[in-house]
């Protein structure tokens, strides 16, 4: 899965800033208990029904913290799991397993309970063309792995952040005059500072949605808490002329008759801030 927000860089990144909040000046705990050249087994035990989601990223928090871990992964990312299935193996440095043990687990419980969350959203709306979206609701430092447990889950990613897509949501139409002077003034804006972005505008109203069309150049005209008689008569006055999304108040009750309105895209903040983490847990398996 090739995302453009997935870098080694920024994964690294990641890692070792988690890490550096997490051991400090030394896992205490570990460093005095356990001798240095003890090696060790460990297992990743699933407790719970979902879609799994943090394997790749587990092994890759391994091999930072310790090159010589050899990590044996039995699942994939986006397999669906039932409790008692084993997710990886990890075996070598006690020491190393020990330090790593919780980051693992809070990335990996996170991304499987939005992984597992997306994939029944996502399974509602199949029988549609319409595609779910995530939002910028995450929480902070972690949207990395919430947006990749999203694509994970078969969902798509929105924009990652303020600087890859221009929205014009209400407040910034309100405070711009109107959505007429907002797009206009960002696409000199744009023109000005050379960069081409593509342009989102939401709109509360009919009114607001033919205005959106008759300024020109938006990509999409987002729908936002409307009622799906209205996104309808919304989606026939666009008639393909740019991009739909549907947003605000979606839920698994609405979800299927808003997607079957005829809208391209569904955005759910729900996605990355109201999931169920997934229970999982990395046993010890001692050596004999």
């Amino acid at each position: 899965m090739k995302i453009n927000y997935l870098t080694k860089s920024a994964i690294d990144q990641f890692i070792d800033s988690s890490l550096k909040e997490d051991i400090g000046d030394g896992d205490h705990s570990t460093l005095s208990a356990i001798p240095a050249e003890l090696e060790q087994e460990a297992q990743l035990l699933i407790k719970g029904d979902g879609v799994i989601a943090g394997l790749a990223l587990a092994e890759q928090i391994f091999h930072r913290f310790d090159d010589k871990l050899d990590v044996q992964l039995l699942k994939q990312d986006g397999d669906q799991v039932v409790e008692g299935d084993v997710g990886l193996i990890v075996r070598g440095s006690a020491r190393s397993i020990l330090s790593t043990e919780r980051l693992v687990l809070n990335c990996m419980q996170r991304m499987s309970g939005i992984a597992t969350y997306t994939r029944k959203l996502t399974d509602m709306i199949k029988h549609t063309d319409t595609k779910l979206l995530d939002t910028r609701k995450t929480a902070p430092n972690f949207r990395l792995c919430e947006k990749w447990a999203v694509k994970i889950g078969g969902a798509e990613n929105h924009r990652f952040g303020l600087y890859d897509m221009v929205m014009l949501k209400d407040n910034h139409n309100d405070y711009a005059g109107g959505i007429t002077k907002a797009v206009t003034a960002t696409k000199s804006y744009l023109r000005a500072n050379n960069k081409d972005l593509r342009i989102e505008v939401e709109t509360r109203n009919i009114n607001e949605v033919r205005e959106a069309l008759e300024v020109g150049g938006v990509d999409v005209i987002m729908l936002d808490n409307m009622l799906p008689s209205m996104m309808v008569e919304a989606v026939e006055i666009i008639a393909g002329q740019c991009q739909t999304e549907a947003s605000g108040g979606i839920t698994e009750k609405n979800i299927k008759e808003i997607a079957e309105t005829g809208v391209d895209y569904i955005s759910v903040g729900a996605l990355t801030h109201s999931y169920d983490s997934l229970d999982i847990s990395l046993k010890a398996v001692k050596k004999k």
